[in-house]
């Protein structure tokens, strides 16, 4: 029972904590709802001065001052209305900027297995449609709840003052209504949780789909895609009924509960007018307050709808909050200049079978090794444990007698550079890829002499931008060539002491392929270098190679050495000999 309480206290407490995260420009919404207080107070006074200006009306002995001052009352009202509505929406942009943020900043430190598990659209929906759901509530809602508040008190309290019987009758019909309507709030909030749950399920559908538009149109995919979008649109039509249903319950009750109020006082106060009992003026403002505190009543069913969501929404933004980010702790200051060790190294990923078993090398500063074997042996995973981005299962990676894991990690990668198969570009220009991921001020000096060292210059001068080409989204606008040589500039200026070639002259033409070699030459000079290569020919010069087969090292050693004595070794030789002969017939 109290793990069940516990439970259900949960959203409100994780969005007590989301709000103290969002630092709120606390005087302003204390403004805000001072200025909300005194619209609802002057909202208060209207009734007063219109019994009285009625009951003039009905002696033939209208004062002039009090037109003027109901006049005034209405002005008063809306500025402080207007103010007070434009703070709040003011304070509702602050705290999901805020929140946006802080999910931002979190879910950038991410580490690669938190990725593995969530699609990226998932999070995009985090990120925009939860955090909607918050502002919605601070902006549209929470200052007519304040207000709404204290017009029903007040209203209640004057009513009491004017005629206690006319408001016994509200107190009749109120919880009646409050009752009915609760239950149906806990439904919302289960409905809510669900809608965005698929709404996010969809929004990771269609960033999936929209990056990868070309794989889709190439294998005629627009068919499979359309069916899967319709499915989770349909489930959404579906969710968007369910709350319109209970919506159709709500919206009717409270409007039937207010004509059914409206009709009795209007009916027992027109009695009591016409017996003396009460003045037309009374009646007149006994139905204005009793309107105040109607309409407020049936517009917190719209603020507790909306409370429903901003809770379900809480609930997952936090959840993202609490996951566990990479840590930048660790030894700022590395020594590269020490052997690299691979001591008795596995990796699995959660809950697989091993990938990597029982890796062990050691690497001199400067050398250049590389890994053969077929596809799925392991390669790329290596090199996923050098970058850090998964923790090994057993055994570690040693920088002379440290493991590299006590290093700071932002330390550690900042010292790597990576080149792969299908370098990532990012959109932008071919300026911001050169410099991407560099914090600090790259003069045009070091990035023309990166663009050159990576045989990158000629082409990108020949541009009628230059530098600050448009390269499309993934740089689709240049040839994989050209992204390569990019990706290779980009690792020449930020001066790696580690080096990574993962297939990074795989797909590429002879013309090519020859220019990129070239820059690779340049860019591991005096690198501790890393090579993966399906082609042979570009690791034959390495000083020493691996060789991996289901996920074991089954021979290490210079090409003179494998060749002689390792099968697997002679027979990926003797296929690629295969394969260059008629081209050199």
């Amino acid at each position: 029972m109290e793990d069940l309480k516990t439970k259900k206290q949960m959203p409100w407490f994780y969005f007590q904590k989301l709000l103290k995260k969002a630092s709120p420009p606390y005087w302003l919404f204390l403004l805000a709802i001072l200025l909300s207080l005194l619209e609802a107070i002057t909202g208060l006074i209207v009734p007063i001065f219109t019994r009285d200006l009625i009951d003039q009306f009905s002696s033939s002995n209208l004062q002039g001052h009090l037109i003027a001052l109901l006049l005034a009352v209405f002005i008063l009202q809306s500025i402080m209305g207007g103010f007070s509505y434009y703070l709040m929406a003011y304070i509702g942009e602050k705290i999901v900027a805020n929140i946006r943020t802080a999910l931002w900043n979190h879910v950038l430190y991410l580490p690669i297995p938190y990725f593995d598990r969530h699609e990226s659209g998932e999070l995009m929906s985090r990120v925009t449609q939860d955090t909607y759901a918050l502002k919605a509530l601070v902006t549209e809602h929470f200052a007519n709840f304040v207000s709404g508040l204290v017009t029903i008190i007040g209203a209640v309290l004057i009513l009491i003052i004017i005629d206690w019987k006319m408001t016994l009758i509200l107190f009749i019909f109120v919880p009646l209504a409050i009752l009915l309507i609760m239950p149906l709030g806990q439904k919302i909030y289960k409905i809510s949780m669900q809608t965005q749950d698929e709404m996010a399920s969809f929004s990771a559908n269609l960033g999936r789909v929209l990056s990868d538009i070309r794989l889709v149109k190439s294998n005629l995919a627009e068919t499979v895609e359309k069916k899967k979008g319709n499915k989770k649109i349909d489930q959404l039509f579906h969710f968007g009924l369910k709350e319109a249903r209970i919506q159709a319950v709500v919206s009717p009750l409270m409007a039937t509960i207010i004509m059914a109020v409206l009709v009795v006082i209007i009916g027992y106060g027109g009695i009591r007018v016409a017996s003396g009992e009460l003045s037309a003026g009374s009646l007149v403002a006994i139905i204005i307050y009793m309107v105040q505190i109607v309409v407020p009543f049936s517009q917190m069913a719209g603020f507790f709808t909306a409370f429903q969501k901003a809770m379900g929404a809480t609930d997952r933004i936090q959840k993202l909050l609490n996951s566990e980010t990479e840590s930048s702790t660790g030894q700022e200051n590395i020594d590269f200049y020490q052997p690299i060790v691979f001591q008795d190294l596995s990796f699995a990923y959660k809950n697989e079978k091993m990938i990597l078993k029982d890796i062990h090398f050691e690497v001199k500063p400067g050398q250049t090794i590389a890994f053969v074997g077929p596809s799925g042996a392991g390669k790329t995973t290596i090199f996923s444990l050098i970058e850090r981005f998964y923790p090994p299962t057993k055994g570690s990676i040693k920088l002379g007698n440290t493991d590299i894991c006590e290093f700071s990690l932002f330390a550690w990668r900042g010292n790597i550079g990576y080149v792969s198969q299908d370098s990532p570009i990012m959109s932008g220009t071919i300026r911001e890829n050169i410099c991407y991921g560099l914090d600090h001020p790259v003069s045009e000096e070091d990035i023309r002499k990166a663009a050159q060292l990576a045989n990158a210059a000629e082409f990108i001068e020949k541009l009628p931008a230059g530098y600050e080409t448009e390269v499309g989204e993934r740089g689709i606008k240049l040839s994989g060539g050209q992204r390569q040589r990019i990706a290779i500039a980009r690792a020449l200026l930020r001066n790696p002491k580690i080096l990574l070639l993962d297939e990074a002259t795989s797909n590429l033409d002879s013309d090519s392929e020859l220019k990129v070699q070239n820059a690779l030459h340049r860019l591991m000079e005096n690198r501790t270098t890393f090579v993966i290569a399906h082609r042979l020919s570009t690791v034959i010069n390495a000083d020493f190679i691996i060789v991996v087969e289901n996920g074991r090292i089954t021979g290490q050693g210079t090409h003179d050495e494998l060749l002689q004595s390792h099968p697997l070794y002679q027979k990926l030789v003797s296929q690629q000999m295969q394969n260059l002969a008629p081209a050199n017939d």
